[in-house]
């Protein structure tokens, strides 16, 4: 769900991931109301579905929730060039704290919290980042592919625009943001699907050997096959 923000000069796009609505919409009108673009989540798979069609600048991700938890997901998601994460949870003892900055969240938020709070840490966590909208570019090339990972598309060596379905995409999200790594077939499932999907790992080989045929137009491998462990993508990934 998206919440329109009224006009003012900030431009970051927000994530609320919490599975209490009444919470969840809260934050959300609060922070619309500031003028952040908000988008809401109510568990991990939402917010996997949120991040794969627009790049987002910070997660306010709630610790306890039913499926994958906030730390898990905090732990799966957490990367140097990826969104500030703000862990929120009614869990506040000095312990819990610091196992949620430990996974990689940059502030951890006990509830309840004042919709004050939230905005003061929402704007310091994105001065941490380095400004109040997206910083890093969304565009990346390999082997002279070139890939949109905001707008879903993909060009060629010779620039024509290849299509690619919402699968395909996914998984070639994933090796983009994993290169030069060997991914089992679980993690490949886990990381373009969540890790509640109820698919099976031979869905991932078949999106596998529809992205190699289309990327094998530009004559060279870049999907390689790893016996008994999964898949390598060979070329070396640049951001744009």
């Amino acid at each position: 769900m998206l919440h329109t923000p009224v006009p003012t000069t900030s431009t970051a796009t927000l994530l609320v991931v919490d599975d209490d609505r009444d919470i969840r919409q809260l934050i959300a009108d609060s922070l619309g109301a500031r003028g952040y673009r908000v988008e809401t989540a109510a568990n991990a798979r939402e917010m996997d579905q949120v991040l794969a069609r627009l790049p987002v600048d910070l997660i306010i991700l709630d610790v306890m929730m039913p499926g994958e938890d906030g730390l898990s997901a905090c732990r799966r998601i957490s990367r140097d060039d990826g969104p500030e994460i703000v862990l929120l949870s009614a869990l506040g003892e000095e312990h819990d704290r610091i196992l949620g900055l430990e996974v990689g969240a940059g502030h951890y938020l006990t509830k309840p919290c004042s919709p004050r709070e939230i905005l003061a840490t929402v704007r310091a966590a994105l001065r941490r980042r380095g400004g109040s909208g997206p910083t890093q570019s969304q565009q990346f090339t390999f082997d002279g592919w070139r890939i949109d990972l905001a707008s879903h598309e993909l060009f060629d060596p010779r620039g024509v625009l290849v299509s690619l379905t919402d699968g395909e995409f996914a998984v070639l999200r994933v090796f983009i943001e994993r290169p030069r790594r060997v991914l089992s077939r679980e993690a490949l499932l886990s990381a373009a699907r969540g890790p509640d999907s109820d698919a099976y790992d031979r869905a991932i080989d078949v999106q596998v050997s529809r992205l190699r045929r289309k990327l094998r137009a530009g004559g060279d491998e870049i999907l390689r096959t790893v016996r008994n462990e999964g898949y390598l993508f060979v070329p070396r990934v640049i951001r744009a």
